[in-house]
């Protein structure tokens, strides 16, 4: 009977257990509504990602874990409850000096979790505020050591280096940054002006590049067509002499081929019977066709005395004929045949062999 009476007792101030009153952390910068203290009714549920810290007898004591706990009456009381969860806290608004005198607003968003709640609670006052203003001085002193232009470049390093910086500070509290993100950057109106001065000439000077590039390129694609077009025309040309020239070659040697033919085709007519009247009237045409082109070709013209007698100019063509025939048929004896007996007839340049033939 007793025990169902402490039992409903038990019941009935658990419905009560906790206070209204918000825990604050941070009241100077952020005000966070936290757990509210519980009221020692001996048997407590502590939800799931809370530590409450309890004191006996105003000395620590120990850390209840999240389920059911059991508590002295009078002698043991929830002093803190910290929150296990991943905590996010803005930053304020603050103004930083960077390494070439800019003075800039910055502000910043911090994520951090409790990992030692004793710390946490016995370690420092107010550990949000401890970490906020932790924040902002480590943010002006990483500020300092970069030009503007590098800030906005290394932002990411600038984070990492700012959690490394809080976390070194942080482990005496038992609390662990997480991450810190840079919300917004404003910068004085004069210096925006400026940097939008300097990314238009940036710009500006791009394009300048780019089409002086594109100019580059054309001029080099020009002379690279003319050169190759020059290559091929005295390629073509070359090509050209060469064929020209193999067809002069080939002109020359039919020309020589049919004189020579000519030629052994007169010497073979000439050995035959009237040989002789045959080239003194060839060479009688020839004469008369020479002085019907004196006057179309030279308007100087020199004539022998004798030039109506055909005759003379006829028998004189055959007489240096005959003499040449006569040097040639003597060299051709002494070679050939030895028993050959030249008669040499008066006043005339021709000569016979054994065979009765007459040159």
């Amino acid at each position: 009977m007793l025990r169902t009476v402490v039992c409903r007792a038990g019941s009935g101030l658990l419905k009560h257990s906790r206070q209204t009153v918000p825990v604050v952390w941070g009241t100077r910068a952020q005000q966070r509504w936290a757990s509210s203290l519980p009221m020692n009714t001996v048997i407590l549920f502590v939800p799931q990602q809370e530590a409450w810290v309890v004191e006996r007898m105003g000395r620590f004591h120990r850390i209840l874990e999240p389920g059911l706990n059991f508590l002295i009456p009078i002698l043991d009381r929830v002093k803190y409850v910290q929150s296990l969860k991943e905590i996010v806290i803005d930053v304020p608004e603050q103004s930083a000096v960077s390494l070439d005198n800019v003075t800039l607003q910055i502000d910043g968003v911090l994520y951090l979790r409790i990992l030692d709640p004793f710390k946490a609670s016995y370690g420092v006052e107010d550990p949000e505020y401890a970490v906020t203003q932790l924040a902002q001085t480590t943010m002006r002193s990483e500020l300092g050591k970069l030009t503007l232009d590098k800030v906005f470049r290394e932002r990411e390093s600038l984070n990492s280096n700012m959690v490394h910086s809080i976390n070194q500070a942080s482990d005496d509290w038992g609390i662990r940054c997480l991450r810190y993100e840079i919300k917004d950057i404003h910068v004085p109106p004069r210096v925006k002006e400026s940097m939008q001065m300097q990314v238009e000439a940036e710009r500006k000077k791009r394009a300048t590049v780019l089409e002086s590039e594109g100019t580059r390129e054309a001029a080099i694609n020009v002379a690279e067509g003319r050169k190759q077009a020059q290559i091929l025309a005295s390629e073509g040309e070359k090509a050209e002499q060469i064929n020209k020239a193999a067809g002069e070659a080939n002109a020359v040697l039919a020309k020589a081929e049919a004189k020579a033919k000519a030629i052994r085709v007169l010497s073979e007519s000439l050995t035959r019977q009237n040989g002789n009247a045959a080239a003194s009237l060839t060479v009688a045409e020839q004469y008369v066709s020479a002085f019907s082109n004196l006057a179309k070709e030279s308007n100087t013209i020199l004539l022998p005395t004798n030039t109506g007698d055909i005759g003379s100019m006829v028998t004189q063509a055959m007489a240096i004929y005959g003499s040449l025939a006569k040097t040639q048929a003597s060299s051709i004896t002494e070679k050939t045949t030895p028993e050959t007996t030249e008669v040499l007839l008066d006043g005339d340049s021709a000569y016979e062999n054994e065979s009765g033939h007459k040159f």
